[in-house]
């Protein structure tokens, strides 16, 4: 095992500096507030979409007072006794968020982009669980990976992103321990909303951005959302294309205050890189020389990730009175993938590299209705909220996979646009999987302080394989009951202690590399933490300690085949800010301290770290708006992110070093009359690092890149 700890002391000591100036200065701050005096004010017909209490509206600047993604129905951040974190419209306007990941990169408890630039599916993890490609939901709905289909959404057709950390089997079916990252889609507005902009960035990649909605009618019955997006150019590795046309159109109907029906659609074009394994100097290649970033072993005449889909479906509200109120989500999801690679195998000599051909030609689509009712009670003493719910959900892939042995590559003479012949055909199948489920929870708050959340399910799984090559069918069943508890006080000065214990189940799909079935995954979590809401000045702070037991953990082998580790063991610890600052100051700061262990395992890895789990990360953002003066109008922002060490993992169990990294972001705006321009750069000063590493054929190391520095510059005007 290649293992060098970092854990120095004067790595400590860069901790406690970092966590003291970003106390420091909240501190520093929050003692010069002063009430402002009230001035005679102009009103000139500002542009409101959401109010920064809309549960699922972009947020007040940096802060959300509200979520639905723990309860399913509107509730104070500060009243669920579960860590939620919230990346509000303005947060991803202002960081360089061009993927679901560079939007999560400042959140405490996630690690994003652990597998490099890899657009084939959404890759982040969350409390050390790689969860990115299973863990995603939109607007209350999955919109998990199936297979090679990844359904990646597009960032700006969002109102804003929700990360519920925890098991969250009980409101949403099939969830590991990890927890849940919701996405809100861009809803219609009441008032009218007309936005475009024209960008230009790095590797020759350009896009055109639209953003309108607004009445259809002057009762304001009828509303609508348009989004789209056109975007072309290519990344950091040769070949690459970086290609995007996504619209989303969407209508409300609300005909009375207590009734509202919004369709939603959407269509999106992806043409996109996969990642890239390269090989690393080692005790067995001493000489391997380091390659660019840019290398890559793919062929332009061969490779290609293709991925067309599309979505329709519709959110129904209605209150029957004060006490009751139903709901049913529904969404239809198809995507067509087409994805060839030439990937690194192994080394057959010292410049000659070798490859493997790897195909997918597969159509995948999930179908998913949430039925639900709320009912709110209230007495002198208690106020209640009760959801109880039933739901459906059918995952369907359908397609083959090939694999065979590549042309092998000189890397010190690279030839292209060779002809690779087509590989057999290793996997020819169809699968559905449904899953049904009922639920119950319960949110109740106790003489305005004490807060009970109490929930239950009972989901019904089946998972029907029909393989084609071996003409075999096989039809597998299961059943489980998931629960959560959570207890927490609402003091007065908003301080908000909590303590909360959950559950989880989740059926893995596909087969191991010894062609079995995935044993199902199981988990339990414990979390005590503490939320503030201060009342002298807008910000939301928390801290939380985990532990959680996971049982049946996926782990990387090779592309497409995955083993299973018996069990883990993660515990931890979540700290995590955002403020609104007064003197036009707002900011965003993270640490997570993370012990992950391997507990149980059929390979001699017990005792090991988890793979690609770091033990520290942090993370700071802040921006500065100067509003008078010849400078009104300029807003400045700089973000750092720490990524500790961690270890990779072959398939034998074999761990590989990941050394740490720290990148550096930046952002500059200035904004009159509607007009803004804007430049973002993420990893300003092109840090060269490791996202994560495994073990080749040989049992020798190789890793991805991690995405370079990359520049993009806005003019957007609103109408």
């Amino acid at each position: 095992m290649i293992w060098n700890a970092v854990n120095s002391a004067a790595r400590k000591r860069q901790y406690r500096i970092g966590l003291l100036m970003t106390t420091s200065l909240a501190t520093l701050l929050a003692t010069n507030l002063a009430f402002a005096q009230q001035a005679p004010v102009i009103e000139l017909n500002p542009i409101i979409i959401n109010s920064g209490d809309d549960a699922t509206g972009p947020g007040n600047g940096y802060l959300a007072s509200t979520t639905t993604t723990g309860t399913k129905v509107s509730t104070p951040l500060r009243e669920l006794p579960r860590s939620v974190s919230v990346i509000t419209r303005e947060q991803l306007d202002d960081r360089p968020s061009q993927r679901i990941e560079d939007a999560l990169a400042y959140t405490a408890g996630v690690t994003s982009s652990p597998w490099g630039v890899d657009e084939r599916y959404n890759q982040f993890m969350i409390r050390g669980f790689d969860v990115g490609p299973y863990a995603v939901f939109r607007d209350g709905l999955p919109q998990r990976t199936i297979d090679f289909s990844g359904f990646k959404a597009e960032p700006y057709g969002l109102e804003r992103i929700e990360v519920m950390k925890g098991a969250a089997s009980v409101l949403y079916g099939q969830n590991g321990a990890d927890g849940v990252v919701n996405l809100t889609t861009k809803r219609p507005t009441k008032d009218p909303l007309y936005s475009a902009y024209a960008g230009y960035g790095s590797h020759n990649t350009y896009e055109v951005g639209i953003d309108a909605g607004g009445p259809l009618d002057k009762e304001g019955v009828w509303t609508y959302r348009l989004t789209g997006l056109f975007r072309e150019g290519h990344e950091a590795i040769d070949f690459s294309k970086n290609n995007r046309v996504f619209i989303a159109p969407a209508i409300t109907w609300s005909p009375s205050a207590d009734t509202s029906l919004t369709v939603f659609a959407n269509y999106q074009w992806d043409k996109l890189p996969p990642n890239t394994f390269l090989p690393v100097a080692s005790p067995l290649h001493p000489n391997l020389p380091k390659f660019s970033r840019s290398f890559t072993t793919s062929d332009p005449d061969f490779d290609r990730f293709n991925a067309n889909h599309g979505s329709i479906g519709y959110s129904f509200e209605h209150r029957f009175n004060d006490a009751w109120t139903i709901r049913q989500n529904l969404r239809y999801t198809s995507q067509d993938t087409d994805y060839r690679h030439l990937y690194y195998t192994q080394l057959r000599d010292e410049q000659t590299l070798g490859r493997a051909a790897f195909t997918v030609d597969e159509k995948a689509s999930i179908f998913s209705v949430d039925n639900s009712a709320q009912y709110d009670y209230q007495s002198d003493h208690i106020k209640n909220t009760l959801v109880m719910g039933l739901d459906y959900s059918r995952y369907t892939v359908d397609g083959h996979n090939g694999y065979a042995t590549g042309p092998d590559l000189n890397f010190e003479n690279p030839v292209y646009g060779i002809d690779v012949p087509m590989p057999g055909i290793i996997v020819d199948r169809k699968t559905t999987t449904d899953q049904v489920g009922i639920y119950a929870q319960t949110q109740t708050k106790i003489n305005d302080h004490w807060l009970l959340n109490l929930g239950g399910r009972q989901s019904w799984f089946e998972e029907k394989t029909n393989d084609r090559l071996s003409n075999t069918t096989t039809d597998t069943s299961d059943n489980a009951f998931t629960g959560n508890v959570g207890l927490g006080y609402l003091f007065d000065n908003g301080i908000t202690p909590y303590a909360s214990y959950s559950t989880s189940f989740v059926t893995n799909i596909g087969q191991s590399v010894t062609g079995g079935s995935f044993a199902p995954s199981k988990a339990h979590q414990y979390e005590v933490g503490v939320k503030y809401d201060p009342d002298f000045m807008p910000a939301h702070f928390t801290a939380a300690l985990f532990d959680i037991t996971k049982t049946n953990i996926l782990a990387f082998v090779s592309d497409g085949a995955y083993r299973q580790i018996d069990e883990v063991h993660h515990r931890g610890l979540e700290l995590e800010s955002t403020v609104n600052l007064f003197h036009n100051v707002s900011l965003t700061g993270s640490y997570t301290y993370l012990d992950a262990e391997i507990t149980e395992s059929s390979l001699p890895e017990v005792g090991n770290r988890t793979p690609m789990v770091p033990k520290n990360q942090a993370s700071l953002w802040a921006k500065y708006t100067f509003d008078s003066g010849i400078l009104q109008g300029l807003n400045v922002g700089s973000g750092i992110r720490y990524i500790g060490s961690s270890v990779g993992s072959g398939p034998n169990g074999t761990q590989v070093n990941i050394p740490d990294y720290t990148l550096v972001d930046a952002a500059i705006s200035y904004e009159k009359n509607g007009w803004k321009g804007a430049l973002k750069v993420s990893n300003l000063f092109d840090k060269g690092y490791y996202s994560t590493c495994s073990t080749d054929y040989d049992n020798a190391p190789m890793c991805i890149y991690g995405e370079g520095r990359t520049v993009k510059g806005t003019l957007s005007v609103k109408f």
